[in-house]
This record gives structure tokens, C-alpha cells and sequence, in this order.
């Protein structure tokens, strides 16, 4: 896959498409909240299943019953497809999780 950085316009509707993710300076953020410690450890280990398979990976904080994800193209220091994509299969794996 060729990673292209995403205008502004591409940006904004992609947004659209994900729940919750704020952008601030060429990242992508979200916040997930858990019940406790062991629910978030949960949720980072199937992050990192997915995020080897597509080869992609976040910058992760973990805290009690918190994980906080942000999300950026590293190497092109911006937002590309790859981003987006990620962002879309770990708000599918938070309803699996709780």
C-alpha cells in the first residue's frame, strides 16, 4: 500500500466515520474508558494483534480502568489511509471488550 498524506478535506470525512477521535496536529487521539485494570490490558493486547496484522501500531498510555491511543502515519509525520483504517477496527474491538 503506497501511504499518501490526507488533505484536510480527506481528514474531515474520515472523521466522520470513526466515534469519538480527536485531531490535533497531524494526530489522531481517543480516550477508552474500563471498569478496571485487567479490561484495559484486555483491550492493548488485541490492539497489538491488530495492529501486526496491518502492520500499523499506536502510541498507547495505559492507566487504571483508562487507555489513551493517538494515531499518525510516523514516517510521514502526518495522517494517511493506514490511520483511519486502525482507528476504524479498534472502535469495533471496544464493543467487543466491554
Amino acid at each position: 500500500m503506497v501511504l499518501n498524506l490526507l488533505t484536510e478535506s480527506q481528514i474531515s470525512n474520515h472523521l466522520q466515520k470513526i466515534s469519538n477521535w480527536i485531531l490535533k496536529d497531524k494526530v489522531i487521539f481517543k480516550s477508552f474508558k474500563f471498569d478496571n485494570y485487567p479490561l484495559c490490558i484486555k483491550f492493548v493486547n488485541q490492539i497489538a494483534i491488530i495492529s501486526e496484522e496491518i502492520n500499523h501500531h499506536p502510541e498507547i498510555i495505559i492507566n487504571w480502568g483508562k487507555v489513551e491511543l493517538k494515531i499518525y502515519t510516523h514516517d510521514l509525520n502526518g495522517l494517511t489511509e493506514k490511520d483511519f483504517i486502525l482507528a476504524e477496527k479498534i472502535d469495533k474491538l471496544e464493543t467487543s471488550i466491554i
